[in-house]
C-alpha cells in the first residue's frame, strides 16, 4: 500500500472541505462540463450543445462549478465564456481518466 504524504497535516476542516469537493467531482454533468472546458474556452450555448442539453441545465452546474472554484469565467461583450479555473482542475481531471482507463 502506498503512503499519501504532505508537507502538511489536514485539520478536520480541510478535510471536510476536501470531502466536499469531491462530490462536486461526483455528478456525471459536471465532469461532462469539466471535460469540455479541458479542451477549450466555451460559452453556455457551446456546452449545452456539445453536451445536448438545455441552457438552464448546463447554468445550473455552472453556479456549482464556480461556487466551488472549479471553473472561472470571463465576459466578451454579452457573452460569459468559461474555462476551468487552474492547472490543479486539469490534473484532477486527467489523473481521474486515467485511473478509469487503466
Amino acid at each position: 500500500m502506498t503512503e499519501y504524504t504532505t508537507n502538511f497535516r489536514a485539520d478536520e476542516e480541510t478535510l471536510y472541505r476536501t470531502a466536499e469537493l469531491f462530490k462536486v467531482f461526483g455528478d456525471p454533468t459536471r465532469i461532462r462540463i469539466l471535460y469540455a472546458l479541458s479542451e477549450k474556452e466555451l460559452c453556455v450555448q457551446d456546452i449545452a450543445d456539445e453536451l445536448s442539453m438545455t441552457q438552464s441545465a448546463i447554468s445550473h452546474q455552472l453556479r456549482i462549478l464556480k461556487q466551488t472554484a472549479l471553473v472561472k469565467f470571463r465576459r466578451d461583450g454579452k457573452t460569459i465564456y468559461y474555462s476551468l479555473a487552474d492547472d490543479h482542475v486539469s490534473t484532477i481531471m486527467k489523473q481521474g481518466l486515467e485511473h478509469v482507463c487503466e
